[in-house]
């Protein structure tokens, strides 16, 4: 079949296998040519390792520190007649390139919420891998269901106590307009949190703790978006502000677990980058096209992949002090946030237009960033050729 993206709104329902492997060959590439990780971790476990922030942590830890790496996902597996998920794809293409450079990698595929994909962990970790020195938790998922109660929670990003009017845009049609966002009600904002919060990374430590395979001075880090004054009435002071408000929390009771072995939590706030979560986020588009278009400018963007790296090398295992606020959570979001990036995006929000979107954004760049996630318009790719799309490897 020959695949091409088909985008509804800020969900794209194809992938193409041989664009996402590339994509993924593409970042492993860049960390290999980066100077290794001499105090990296060595044996990982990402849970929410097939895209977003996940991916290049792991990328990262496997080809600049040679780590094992044991990854948790939940993707769409493919048919004979439709493309599996772009995490589908990915997960297979790191698994391939893992080998083929003699590291040990496994990755499982299966509801990282439940109790019995803790277990499963566990076991695995026993059998095949040894004590974990670092978790990655970097679940991104708009739905949970407990495990202890069986009830199904829903996200819903929405601003808090009142209407929020505010300039958004339009993804599909490449429109700038402005709307009314709703505000939650309280059952709303505790089932974002129930999803999105810290309640589940805190499970998984205890669990993965209580059955003794954590190492001597093992590091979890779970990461987090701050953001600009001008997304905070959707982000950082609405629902998924009180989500990422309780990241904080089971960041000190994790800290206070971990203190038998010597261990250390952290939250990590990273910059905007383009995922398939960010997009989803009402405003949040168009600011980024805004903020790439003045980093790109200034010299300062990083791509997902650098941005990882640089958590790693310069927050993570670097020889400097973290760059910890007050909260105690590792901000590298500082080239995002500084005056001269943040004066320059505040001065043309109120310009911006339809009209003018290709002039005073990098909107262009935000959707081929967006189109990336799933395989699509990486360079060398023949998007014309047959595939198969169970199988990353190009058709003979």
């Amino acid at each position: 079949m020959i695949v091409k993206p088909r985008v509804r709104g800020f969900i794209c329902t194809t992938a193409h296998p041989i664009g996402c492997a590339a994509n993924v060959a593409e970042q492993v590439r860049y960390v290999r040519e980066r100077p290794s990780l001499s105090k990296g971790p060595k044996n990982v476990l990402v849970i929410g390792a097939s895209g977003g922030y996940g991916l290049p942590s792991r990328i990262t830890a496997a080809f600049g520190s040679g780590a094992a790496t044991l990854g948790l996902s939940f993707e769409k597996p493919p048919t004979d007649t439709k493309t599996a998920s772009a995490g589908w794809y990915n997960n297979r293409a790191f698994d391939k390139l893992a080998a083929e450079a003699g590291l040990w990698a496994k990755t499982l595929d299966g509801d990282a919420f439940s109790d019995e994909m803790k277990a499963e962990t566990i076991d695995l970790i026993k059998r095949e891998m040894g004590p974990i020195d670092l978790v990655v938790y970097s679940l991104a998922s708009p739905v949970r269901k407990d495990p202890d109660t069986g009830e199904l929670y829903r996200s819903a990003i929405k601003p808090l106590g009142q209407t929020f009017h505010v300039k958004t845009l339009n993804v599909d049609k490449a429109e700038v307009h402005e709307v009314d966002l709703e505000p939650a009600n309280d059952e709303e904002t505790e089932a974002t949190v129930k999803v999105m919060g810290g309640e589940d990374w805190e499970r998984w430590m205890n669990a993965l703790a209580g059955a003794g395979v954590l190492a001597p001075g093992c590091r979890t880090v779970s990461y987090t978006y701050i953001g600009s004054e001008l997304t905070w009435p959707i982000y950082w002071h609405a629902t998924l502000g009180k989500a990422k408000e309780d990241l904080d929390r089971a960041a000190r009771a994790i800290g206070k677990r971990l203190v038998d072995v010597g261990g250390d939590a952290k939250v990590a706030v990273l910059k905007c980058v383009t995922t398939q979560s960010s997009a989803a986020i009402p405003v949040v588009p168009l600011y980024a096209s805004l903020l790439f278009k003045v980093m790109k400018e200034q010299g300062s963007h990083e791509t997902c992949m650098e941005h990882v790296q640089r958590l790693f090398e310069t927050q993570l295992y670097g020889d400097g002090e973290q760059r910890l606020d007050e909260e105690r959570r590792i901000r590298v979001d500082d080239r995002e946030l500084s005056d001269q990036v943040q004066d320059e995006v505040k001065q043309r929000w109120p310009r911006v237009t339809t009209e003018n979107l290709d002039e005073l954004t990098d909107f262009a760049g935000f959707r081929y960033d967006f189109l990336r996630i799933f395989g699509f318009g990486v360079p060398g790719v023949d998007y014309e050729a047959e595939v198969d799309p169970q199988s990353i490897e190009p058709l003979a």
